[in-house]
């Protein structure tokens, strides 16, 4: 099961990178890194979770307050397609997840304990502190970053699990839910704020 997480976060790593990548190329102010140059490990983790946390704050703060509890239920879909929508989490908790996923696994990354309360952040109600929320987790996930280095990349955490693919773990786990947003903000005519670029 952990190998294909890291199948799918190293994938996922390349896309993000791909498409970072892309966008540097296309900033005059980015700097030229030459093919085959050696990128220290915190610099390249950091900068694909720079590329997931400037898309994923806007999809937060983009969901209107009023409906930051928004639930997909049967009523918005073709009658009769039998899905269960008892148990699908709102925007607001999929967001408060994200946050909290942050925490858990840039904790693991640095050995860092996180700086708040992680299992409080499910009782937030409010959109503002809900996004306020995401963006700490950022911040925390960041500095845990900022530790991972050529010598402790691969330095195993529990089994087979290292510093490296626990990043890679937290970016691959907030895309998961990106995806799903994404959907989310579609069904009340939003458009992503990445899909308005």
């Amino acid at each position: 099961m952990m190998m294909k997480r890291m199948v799918v976060a190293l994938a996922l790593a390349g896309c993000c990178c791909c498409v970072s990548g892309v966008q540097a190329q296309m900033d005059t102010k980015a700097p030229k890194i030459a093919p085959g140059t050696m990128i220290e490990p915190a610099k390249s983790f950091d900068g694909m979770l720079n590329g997931m946390e400037s898309e994923f704050v806007p999809l937060a703060e983009a969901m209107p307050a009023e409906k930051y509890d928004f639930v997909p239920s049967a009523a918005i879909f073709v009658p009769g397609q039998g899905t269960e929508y008892a148990t699908v989490s709102s925007f607001r908790k999929m967001v408060l997840h994200v946050a909290a996923a942050n925490y858990y696994y840039a904790s693991l990354v640095s050995g860092t304990k996180p700086d708040v309360n992680v299992k409080a952040l499910a009782d937030i109600k409010d959109k503002d502190a809900a996004v306020a929320a995401l963006k700490a987790s950022f911040v925390f996930a960041h500095k845990a970053f900022g530790t991972l280095t050529v010598q402790n990349a691969f330095e195993s955490v529990q089994g087979t699990d290292t510093r490296a693919s626990l990043a890679g773990g937290l970016v691959a786990h907030a895309n998961d839910h990106y995806g799903q947003l994404v959907e989310y903000l579609r069904m009340n005519g939003i458009v992503p704020p990445a899909s308005r670029k």
